[in-house]
């Protein structure tokens, strides 16, 4: 058994009682604490006392590979039951020789965080630090100085305020609604079948047509026998019996459309829409594995890997890593920002064809306002969720950055609302993947701005296009050479200027989303086909390829930052985003007529599309069950690529899983309930 020395105990005696009257450490405090020290003195200490020291984190192997954090045993120390007070799991966050790390200990629960912090570590005699952690080795770390920047104690149980109880009912609501509506469209259906004859064919035909088709013929029987005795008291009995007909109308109406039978219909079907463009699925879904796998990864070494240092070592210096390494790894954003341009930009065009080809304000309002409708459900939806869940789920040892997302989505949600978050620093942005939606919206209304110039001189819309186009990318290159930021993004805060200054900001991640716009133009109203000649493809192939390739290859030569401002890596941020989307251009171009080969095949196979019909709930629901996974663990992770792929597979399947329920039950329910 591992038991601390009778001069070790002695001299935490010591300081303990000291701080304790220098501090004014509550009476309680200092005598609790006392009495676990005094236990451990003995020869056969008390179990509890055992527990408690046990529960103590302590300096592990592998420090120069990055396991410094030292958790500690928060289970052990929770089931602590001393003469007079319970163990109490708090973590102290340290920096040592510029290196931040936490360790766990386990005191009474009479001390309060700021008393722990005082008994921990404190200034005991003149200026000298004296504490009660020891330190990592000046063998490993030249500069054995402690400081204490936050201490913070976890709950046994989950505390839940009024806003987590309010998002917790909101969010059982929104699922509510459509299973109780689907619930009441299976007992009207089997009423009805029961009671139609079999002569009306009324079972052949679609629910929506039956609840017309039964309510027509009432009003059709109602109408021949108003006929038959026209009375005043009778019209008037028929004139209620018809409102109340329309209102019974209206509610089965909604109801179908919230239902489960409605809003599943279709979306598991593998054939993709003769009016999109199929290579589409492809691209999206093959998009969203990779920020999934990004995802997996970066998040897990932001503080849960007991080997960062290696892991950074061996993914920063090899291609290989490309699904792990973050700059080639959110060039899916990128990819994402190229498709919804050129899908607004289709959508649009054939709106303004069905309305007589006239771009109106009016038409504009309703194209701004389906897209708000479109996302704001399901991304409200997953605010509240972040709120309601994370605060009743019981709290781990990495539990801080949940709660980080519960602080910030409780202050900032209204940013959500506005989709205005992705202008915040990402350190106050609530669901921080959710800034996409943001950005994607706002460049979404410029859309009617360039169908307009469009409209108006081919010409002007090519000389604006280039202007942005110029503004989007010198922007990103001052930024990155004036602030010295990195070209990808860094897998720690450390960079915090890299946040809030390039990575979210409209005015550094248009390119992609204007190039794909500007695609969508010119594939919705091309009259003949771009590529001619079979040598054509070949060139248009090869760049496009060539591109990509050495964008990726690009990120992992200019991983590191000089000190001083670098024209090689403003030039590549400045330009290296618009560049991948078109290569992806040219993707989408060649497999549209016909030159796509076995990419196309690929691309456009029928096993994409029910993966892209919940795409959107996927996108944002797999942070969350990254971030419970992570923040529920007990002792940090160590990354090897067979732990990794097993925990990838593990948070794609269960994202595909709650992507479908939430396509089903929130996405597609609310989208289309105004539309009856």
């Amino acid at each position: 058994m591992l038991r601390l020395t009778w001069s070790a105990v002695t001299l935490m005696y010591l300081l303990v009682w000291h701080a304790a009257c220098a501090w004014n450490v509550s009476l309680k405090c200092k005598e609790d604490t006392t009495e676990f020290l005094r236990e451990l003195q003995k020869d056969t200490p008390s179990k509890y006392a055992v527990l408690m020291y046990d529960a103590f984190g302590k300096i592990g192997s592998d420090v120069e590979g990055g396991n410094v954090n030292r958790p500690g045993s928060l289970r052990e120390c929770l089931s602590v039951e001393g003469p007079e007070f319970r163990g109490q799991y708090c973590q102290v966050f340290l920096k040592q020789d510029r290196v931040e790390y936490f360790v766990g200990v386990c005191v009474p629960d009479s001390c309060t965080e700021s008393e722990v912090q005082t008994l921990v570590v404190y200034d005991a005699f003149d200026q000298k630090q004296i504490s009660l952690l020891p330190s990592v080795p000046s063998i490993l770390m030249s500069d054995s100085t402690l400081g204490v920047f936050m201490t913070q104690c976890l709950s046994d149980s989950p505390h839940a305020d009024l806003s987590a109880i309010v998002c917790l009912f909101v969010c059982c609501a929104l699922l509510a609604l459509p299973l109780i509506a689907s619930i009441c469209v299976a007992v009207i259906k089997r009423k009805q079948i029961r009671e139609v004859r079999p002569g009306l064919g009324f079972a052949h035909t679609s629910n929506t047509n039956q609840y017309g088709a039964l309510l027509t013929n009432g009003s059709a029987n109602q109408s021949k026998e108003s006929n038959a005795a026209p009375d005043t008291t009778q019209t008037r009995d028929q004139n209620a019996e018809n409102d109340q007909q329309s209102i019974s109308k209206t509610v089965l109406s909604c109801l179908q459309v919230l239902s489960i039978q409605n809003s599943s219909q279709g979306l598991l079907a593998t054939e993709s829409s003769g009016s999109s463009y199929s290579s589409l699925n492809g691209i999206r879904i093959l998009s969203l594995l990779w920020i999934i796998s990004g995802h997996t990864v970066q998040l897990s070494a932001w503080s849960n890997l007991d080997n960062d240092k290696r892991w950074k070592e061996m993914v920063e210096r090899n291609p290989l890593y490309v699904l792990a390494f973050s700059g080639p790894v959110y060039l899916a954003v990128d990819s994402f920002l190229l498709l919804g341009g050129l899908l607004s930009a289709k959508s649009l065009l054939s709106s303004i064809q069905r309305s007589d080809n006239t771009l109106s304000f009016s038409l504009v309002a309703h194209f701004l306002f389906k897209r708000f409708k479109r996302i704001q459900p399901l991304h409200l939806f997953i605010v509240c969720l972040t709120i309601g869940l994370f605060s009743i789920v019981q709290k781990g040892v990495f539990w801080f950055i949940a709660e980080d997302e519960v602080y910030s989505c409780k202050k900032y949600w209204w940013s959500n609302l506005l989709l205005i978050n992705n202008l915040f620093t990402i350190t106050d942005i609530c669901a921080p993947w959710t800034w996409y939606l943001s950005v994607d919206f706002q460049f979404y209304a410029t859309t009617p701005f360039l169908i307009f110039l469009y409209r108006i001189n081919k010409s002007v819309l090519v000389v604006v296009s280039v202007v942005l186009l110029m503004i989007s990318s010198v922007t990103g290159a001052l930024i990155t050479g004036l602030l010295h930021l990195p070209v990808h993004q860094p897998t720690t805060l450390a960079y915090e200027s890299y946040f809030q200054y390039y990575y979210n900001k409209p005015y550094t991640r248009y390119g992609p989303y204007l190039l794909g716009i500007l695609a969508g133009i010119y594939m919705t109203t091309k009259k003949e086909t771009l590529i001619k000649q079979q040598w054509q493809a070949v060139i248009g192939w090869l760049c496009s390829l060539s591109v990509m390739a050495l964008l990726v290859g690009l990120a992992y030569v200019l991983r590191d930052v000089p000190p001083y401002p670098s024209l090689t890596h403003a030039v590549y941020q400045g330009t290296h985003r618009s560049l991948w989307a078109l290569a992806l251009v040219w993707i989408i171009l060649a497999c549209e007529e016909g030159y796509g080969g076995f990419v196309d095949k690929i691309l456009s196979s029928g096993l994409w599309a029910p993966l892209s019909n919940i795409s959107f709930a996927c996108y944002l629901i797999h942070p969350i069950i990254i971030i419970l996974y992570n923040g529920k663990q007990e002792t940090t992770m160590h990354y090897t690529d067979f732990n990794f792929f097993y925990l990838f597979l593990g948070h794609l399947l269960l994202t595909v899983s709650v992507g479908y329920v939430l396509t089903v039950l929130i996405e597609k329910p609310y989208l289309f309930l105004p539309k009856r």
